[in-house]
Parts: structure tokens; C-alpha cells; sequence
């Protein structure tokens, strides 16, 4: 059997953890249009009779503003070492910018570029793309969409081939190593980008306070009092909505409390972002 770990880096919003999900066939990572969705290393299992790997989703590297920034990059750049394939993963229709750059100059020389979202490019912007990355000095290129699936079995067929034999590290079953508390948390979270990403995504972190099954109780954080009512909305209805939608991808049964505490300049605080796991 083969077996190892397979970790995606690259800029924000390239769709890293849409890839993920669709090798997996399974949402393990949320997913969001705003930078910055993915804060911590997140790990999905994909077994297979001949296989197993463990892939490795990272926080996009980015200029970081706050000390959150910082450590965000740290988690992806040290996810990139000590695995046995690194994949740099870049967006087919955005220039490939100093950012990209940057980041493939820390990367193996044997690393592997994903170009992805070749779904909503042109043939000509894909075969441009696919030129300009070819100046990154990188060993293989793949151009695949994410969101449709085309090209993740080739690219997952090459990295298998990379890995070295080894034992199988996960039970079969098991397709993610994420506490349920963090899954929850992390639900919560993508749902609140959803309704309320223009205003203020940065600003938000989720913990779970209380997990006593089936009662559930999630803290929401925010930087501001007026932020505290751009979360709970006008007559609760903001928290209503993510509660219902969240509520649908959680079990049956599901007793989920959301609070809301202001934590004035968490994101510069190590306190603050220690006690909230970043």
C-alpha cells in the first residue's frame, strides 16, 4: 500500500478547500467567497485499496495586517514541510501576481501547480495561465476545475503515484481528523460569511463552549458592539438564519445555542487567539 501526505498551499480564494471537498466527495472544509475562510490546517483522509492519503488544507498565504495574519501564514508554510507532495494552487482566471510568486519560491522544486477553476476561463485564458505558471520552475502542472470535477482524478492519480509504500494511518471510515466541536464552530462560521460578508468577515471567529450532545453552544466573536448587531440582526434574525442552516447540516436532534461576545481587537491579541485556536 502507498500512503503519505499531500498538502495544497497558495493565495487566498484559489479554491483549495473546494478541491478538497470535491477529492474527498465530502464537505470537510467550508468554503466561502471571502479571503481567509480556511484558519487552520484542516486534514481529509482519502482511502483507497492501494492508497491512502492525507491531504492537507492550509490557510491562503497572504501580506498579513494583524497578528492573525501571521500566524495564518505560518500554519500554511509549515504545512508545506515534511510531506511527500506539496501543490502550489493558483486561479485560472486572476493574474499570476508577486503573491503567487512569492509563494513558490518557498516550495520544493518538485512541487506540483494546480491550476484550477478552468470551468469559468476561456480555453485561451486556461492555456495562458498554464504558460505564465510554467515560469515558477515547478515539476507538473494540472488544469482542473474544482467545482466540476474535471481534472481532480488525474491530479489525484499523480500524487499517488509520488507516495512512498507505507502503513495506513487512519482507519478506513474515517475522512477527516477535525473535532466535531471545530466542525461545528467552522459551520457556524461559513454561514455568518454568507449573510453578512460584506460587513465585517475578518471580524468574525466561532468556538464551541459547550458540546453535550444534543446540546450544542457556540460563541461568536466580534470586535465591536456594532458588530454585534450586524451578527444578531434586526430582531434576532441574522442568528436565526445561520442557526436553521446550520442546524440542517448537523444530525437530527440538534440543540444549537449561538452567543455573541465582543472581544475589542481580537485578531492582534495572542490571547485572544490562543484561547480561539489560531
Amino acid at each position: 500500500m502507498k500512503s503519505g501526505f499531500a498538502t495544497f498551499v497558495g493565495r487566498p480564494n484559489v479554491g483549495k478547500s473546494t478541491l478538497l471537498n470535491a477529492i474527498l466527495g465530502e464537505k470537510i472544509s467550508i468554503v466561502a467567497a471571502s479571503p481567509q475562510t480556511t484558519r487552520t490546517e484542516i486534514r481529509g483522509v482519502l482511502t483507497r485499496p492501494d492508497a491512502q492519503v492525507v491531504f492537507v488544507d492550509t490557510p491562503g498565504i497572504h501580506k498579513p495586517r494583524t497578528t492573525m495574519g501571521e500566524r495564518l501564514n505560518a500554519t500554511a508554510e509549515a504545512a508545506s514541510s515534511g510531506v511527500d507532495v506539496v501543490c502550489l494552487v493558483i486561479d485560472a482566471t486572476a493574474p499570476l501576481g508577486k503573491g503567487d510568486r512569492f509563494v513558490a519560491s518557498r516550495l520544493p522544486k518538485d512541487a506540483m501547480c494546480v491550476v484550477n477553476k478552468v470551468d469559468i476561463a476561456e480555453r485561451a485564458q486556461v492555456l495562458a495561465q498554464l504558460t505564465r505558471a510554467g515560469g515558477l520552475d515547478l515539476a507538473e502542472y494540472f488544469p482542473i476545475s474544482a467545482r466540476t470535477g474535471e481534472g481532480v482524478d488525474e491530479l489525484v492519480e499523480a500524487i499517488v503515484a509520488r507516495l512512498p509504500e507505507g502503513p495506513q494511518y487512519y482507519p478506513e471510515a474515517m475522512v477527516t481528523d477535525q473535532p466535531d466541536e471545530v466542525w461545528v464552530a467552522e459551520l457556524v462560521r461559513e454561514q455568518l460569511l454568507a449573510v453578512v460578508r460584506e460587513e465585517l468577515p475578518h471580524s468574525i471567529a466561532c468556538r464551541v463552549t459547550e458540546y453535550e450532545w444534543p446540546r450544542i453552544r457556540v460563541e461568536i466573536v466580534v470586535e465591536r458592539d456594532s458588530q454585534k448587531g450586524i451578527v444578531i440582526g434586526k430582531g434576532g434574525l441574522v442568528l436565526k438564519q445561520v442557526g436553521q442552516a446550520v442546524r440542517a447540516q448537523l444530525r437530527e436532534g440538534a440543540y444549537l445555542e449561538l452567543m455573541v461576545k465582543v472581544d475589542p481587537d481580537w485578531q492582534r491579541q495572542p490571547k485572544s487567539l490562543d484561547r480561539l485556536g489560531y
